[in-house]
């Protein structure tokens, strides 16, 4: 979902994660400014972004928008909030967590 962007994932990891486990997200994503990723459960618990986001030059993935990595680590099981906000543009996907 996203709202004055496009927003795209790739995700390298078969869903449902594992809790603990670094997690390598890829995004794709229109709009303007740098991109900030975090993730949350609706309990307010955070997940830590172990890397990124890091701005990819080029790439084989051909979605519109800006590319970035990054890698997450969710502490715990449930539906995860990852939100991605742009100066222009934001955008938000749930990820299940075992």
């Amino acid at each position: 979902m996203a709202e004055g962007a496009e927003l795209w994932g790739l995700l390298f990891a078969n869903p449902p994660f594992q809790h603990g486990k670094e997690i390598k997200l890829v995004w794709r994503m229109t709009g303007d400014g740098p991109l900030r990723a975090s993730a949350s459960l609706p309990d307010g618990t955070r997940a830590g972004l172990a890397w990124g986001p890091e701005e990819h030059d080029g790439s084989s993935w051909h979605k519109p928008g800006q590319e970035w990595g990054t890698g997450f680590v969710f502490p715990k099981a449930g539906c995860w909030r990852v939100q991605l906000t742009r100066t222009m543009g934001s955008g938000y996907v749930h990820l299940r967590v075992k």
